[in-house]
């Protein structure tokens, strides 16, 4: 049987459909990015440091109510040993996130706490001035 000789067929890949849906995913990604990324509320305090990679480090946080957290986890002092011993690896640096009006007694509490766990790299964070002014 011979083929029909009358319209020829398209072959050419129509692009327009994935780029629109490419285009559509790529703007759901920018827009729940920065919701996914929702942490404790602590103001910082003003300070000039060099910054530290986000990377494999355990974040101890004592909020404005003087709460401990360990990675977002609500620690009592009296158990903070024990849970900061489980969640804390060999050579993992420690970054203690203070808000700036708890008192300096009981950051100290929780700096000694995690030095007598082991710690040999700990840092604070802190905000620049210019940071500061952003946030408000």
């Amino acid at each position: 049987m011979k083929r029909s000789r009358g319209k020829s067929l398209n072959q050419e890949m129509n692009l327009t459909n994935m780029i629109d849906v490419v285009f559509a995913i790529l703007i759901v990604f920018l827009i729940s990015a920065p919701l996914m990324s929702q942490g404790i509320k602590v103001d910082l305090p003003n300070a000039k440091a060099p910054t530290i990679e986000d990377k494999n480090l355990l974040k101890v946080s004592i909020t404005k109510d003087e709460k401990i957290l360990i990675s977002e986890m609500e620690v009592h002092i009296d158990d903070f040993n024990e849970i900061f011993k489980s969640l804390w690896k060999n050579d993992m640096p420690v970054v203690i996130n203070a808000d700036e009006s708890v008192h300096y007694g009981i950051v100290m509490k929780v700096v000694s706490l995690v030095q007598v766990a082991g710690v040999k790299q700990l840092g604070f964070l802190t905000l620049n001035r210019d940071e500061k002014r952003k946030k408000r």
